[in-house]
């Protein structure tokens, strides 16, 4: 389990994502949760964009890969997943006999919403001889209708081992589909679909942040606009900024995604600073670093909601079996993929 920390950030890198409770009220829910752990046989998967209080409760804090393979090898009864609807729908689809509880029901996805598995069923049918790439980040439907899935850490990967033969359709992110594209010269036809989140990035902001801070290395999420991605001295998942954070050398680093993973980097690369990259303002005018990303989705989630989830053990992912059965033979080829040298 990652124990609570104290991390106490500077002026430059305060943007540690979500609302922060008192410290009293955090230790006090923080014991209930784990009581209540041990009680349920209970696994706390999270996100790295949630909350910190909530990371901090966590058995395992991660992209969605790494929680899919969790969610995959759990001996848990219970698995509490602190992160949005699809990925506690792909802990199900993976464990159809345990109980999978999502501290908020409504915590969704723009690139779930983007993509509506009758209009992705329609696309396919013009082509038979489409092969559909899925990033996770859609719904059980649309994972029943794919041939694989991927997540932005092995998408290249994926799409590489995928069938030389076959017309490659790739859903439902435009941005991570064409950066994969970049990386592997294999052409596909894209889903127009984005994360309302990663699109608030822009390069002419950007810039002014790396004339700001010269020696920063900029670390950018693949379903950015290519315009932000190209100003990037990394382009990877989540987890893979982790990684680089912690073996570069460089002791600055603007983070360009949404601002939960600096609570995560903070604790896991001690002695070095985050910048949030900035985000437009609802007039479409550049912020300075001080407006950094979040989702509002993942912000729902809260350290209450998880004591109360766990308490009730509802609200309950559940999903019709056809759909369920279907929809995990593309995340099992995935994570065969994914575990090949």
């Amino acid at each position: 389990m990652n124990e609570v920390q104290d991390s106490k950030p500077s002026g430059l890198d305060r943007c540690a994502g979500g609302q922060s409770l008192a410290p009293a009220q955090a230790h006090s829910l923080a014991l209930e949760i784990r009581a209540l752990k041990q009680r349920l046989n209970a696994v706390i998967l999270a996100h790295n964009y949630q909350v910190p209080e909530i990371q901090d409760v966590a058995d395992y804090v991660g992209d969605s890969l790494g929680l899919s393979q969790q969610a995959a090898a759990t001996p848990a009864d219970v698995i509490v997943f602190c992160g949005v609807h699809f990925m506690a729908e792909t802990a199900k689809i993976l464990n159809p006999n345990k109980i999978v509880v999502l501290p908020d029901k409504d915590a969704g996805c723009s690139l779930e919403e983007s993509c509506p598995p009758d209009q992705l069923a329609a696309l396919q049918r013009t082509n038979p001889n489409f092969y559909t790439v899925t990033y996770i980040n859609c719904s059980a439907a649309v994972k029943a209708l794919s041939d694989v899935i991927c997540t932005s850490g092995n998408a290249v990967k994926i799409v590489e081992a995928s069938p030389k033969e076959k017309d490659l359709l790739f859903v439902p992110d435009e941005n991570l589909g064409a950066w994969v594209m970049e990386q592997t010269n294999r052409p596909m036809t894209l889903w127009k679909g984005n994360c309302y989140a990663h699109v608030e990035f822009r390069r002419d902001s950007l810039l002014r942040m790396r004339q700001r801070y010269p020696d920063a290395k900029v670390v950018v999420h693949p379903e950015s606009l290519r315009e932000v991605r190209d100003l990037g001295d990394a382009v990877c998942s989540t987890e893979k900024m982790i990684s680089y954070c912690k073996t570069s050398p460089a002791r600055q680093f603007i983070i360009v995604t949404e601002s939960g993973i600096v609570h995560r980097l903070r604790k896991e690369c001690p002695g070095k600073e985050f910048l949030c990259a900035p985000v437009f303002d609802a007039m479409r005018l550049p912020t300075d670093n001080c407006r950094c990303c979040e989702c509002k989705y993942m912000k729902m989630n809260t350290l209450e909601k998880v004591r109360d989830c766990m308490k009730h053990l509802a609200p309950r992912i559940e999903l019709p079996d056809d759909i369920r059965q279907r929809a995990r033979l593309p995340i099992e080829r995935m994570l065969e993929i994914s575990a090949r040298p």
